[in-house]
């Protein structure tokens, strides 16, 4: 398996280097845009067996980068987002065959009117362009967002981080087995092959060759992007999510997605980071709950009441309600109700994902118009807040702006629309 497009790492001249691969990005991206369903669907596919074909190779690239990982004192968030196991690979490859079954939305035209001048007017869809994703670890985000890119007719350049180097590198190789599988341009998927720090500051300033930047990675990353970026930037900064577990939840049903919120995995931005309980039902509710978090090796920040329930909390500061912990600790609020509750969420989420846990259909819709997030959810736990888990194939990203793109973003978020005009000869008068 072999990648003709890497580059030599520790080149000389990394602004050389991306503007060349910012105008091959370009061309490409021409060509995509025009490219049938057909094409794009059949490349899918068989990107989709090259991975599956090449399992074996992927895991012993991630391997390398997993040990070279470790033993530079990686964290074990960042490890476990790294890491590419047998069942993760498999998803890689039935994420681009989900991708390659969900409608192309390229060329599809709404809001056909006439007017009365004759003229018909309505809108077209159409890709952005060229998609820059910048990431940390998670290799199978250069497969994801490889498909999701050329499902909605862009072209890509991904730059993952340097600790998963050959895994993206392998990954791309599968990605360029495919595409010229279907006569489609290599170039149409670009995996950055220097780690070299300084392509990410071209690639956030090439606006003559990027249309929109998504980074995916810890805040520092997006913080940077964003104040450096010249290109538009589709983004979300923190993942602080909540529960609020109401007085009239269906307790069991409350601790089963309370639970899953939290420990189903810790280092993803959509894992729930702080817990809010209705204080009419906090003294039968927490000691079973935190007896399952401590079990975990959860720890658990609380406030005054939560402390005086559990005698293993430690006391919480103002600063861990706006923590994104991305580890095995969680902080709890006890609230006098409804309002209390919304009102911790609009002050101190980062508008990611919010959830109700309640059995009353009043407040469960109050909930969901007043919590003023991407995305808000009743009876569910916060895990949910997926592109793939939304139907969407696979997701380039978790958008927080309100813009555009907001929540997972997906096909859809990868499109801009454009105004057609239909006529039979009018002109202006």
């Amino acid at each position: 398996m072999t990648d003709s497009s890497n580059c030599e790492v520790g080149m000389e001249n990394v602004k050389k280097y991306m503007k060349e691969v910012g105008q091959s990005a370009r061309v490409a991206s021409r060509i995509m845009a025009q490219a049938d369903t057909a094409a794009k669907n059949q490349a899918l596919l068989a990107i989709a067996d090259e991975i599956e074909r090449h399992s074996e190779q992927l895991r012993l690239a991630n391997h390398q980068d997993m040990k070279t990982a470790k033993e530079a004192g990686l964290d074990e968030a960042s490890l476990d987002r790294l890491f590419l196991s047998e069942k993760s690979v498999a998803g890689m490859a039935e994420g681009l065959r989900q991708i390659a079954q969900l409608p192309d939305l390229i060329g599809s035209i709404t809001d056909l009117n006439y007017r009365p001048s004759g003229i018909q007017v309505g809108k077209m869809r159409v890709p952005l362009g060229v998609i820059g994703i910048i990431y940390e670890s998670r290799p199978n985000v250069t497969a994801d967002a490889a498909g999701l890119c050329l499902k909605s007719g862009n072209a890509a350049i991904l730059r993952g981080g340097s600790e998963a180097i050959h895994s993206n590198q392998a990954i791309a190789a599968c990605i360029h087995a495919g595409l010229r599988a279907v006569g489609l341009p290599e170039t149409a998927v670009q995996v950055v092959a220097t780690t070299d720090r300084a392509a990410v500051g071209e690639l956030i300033t090439m606006q003559d060759y990027v249309d929109v930047i998504v980074p995916r990675g810890g805040k520092s990353l997006i913080e940077r992007i964003s104040r450096d970026a010249k290109v538009p930037v589709i983004k979300h900064l923190d993942g602080i999510c909540h529960v609020y577990i109401d007085d009239e939840a269906d307790l069991k049903k409350a601790i089963r997605i309370a639970d899953n919120a939290k420990t189903h995995r810790y280092g993803v931005c959509n894992a729930m980071e702080t817990l809010l309980v209705a204080h009419s039902v906090a003294a039968q509710v927490l000691p079973p709950l935190c007896q399952i978090y401590l079990d975990k090796g959860v720890e658990l920040r609380g406030d005054a009441t939560a402390c005086a329930l559990i005698d293993q909390m430690h006391p919480a500061t103002l600063d861990d309600w706006h923590t994104e912990y991305l580890a095995p600790i969680l902080s709890i609020r006890v609230v006098d109700g409804m309002d209390e509750a919304i009102a911790h969420i609009n002050t101190f989420g980062s508008q990611h994902t919010d959830s109700i846990v309640t059995e009353n259909y009043s407040k469960a819709m109050r909930f969901l118009r007043e919590v003023d997030s991407s995305s808000v959810m009743v009876n569910a736990s916060t895990r949910f807040a997926d592109g793939f888990e939304y139907g969407l194939g696979a997701e380039i990203g978790i958008s927080t702006d309100k813009i555009h793109a907001r929540g997972p973003v997906g096909l859809e978020g990868l499109t801009s629309q454009k105004y057609i005009v239909l006529g039979s000869g009018q002109i202006r008068t």
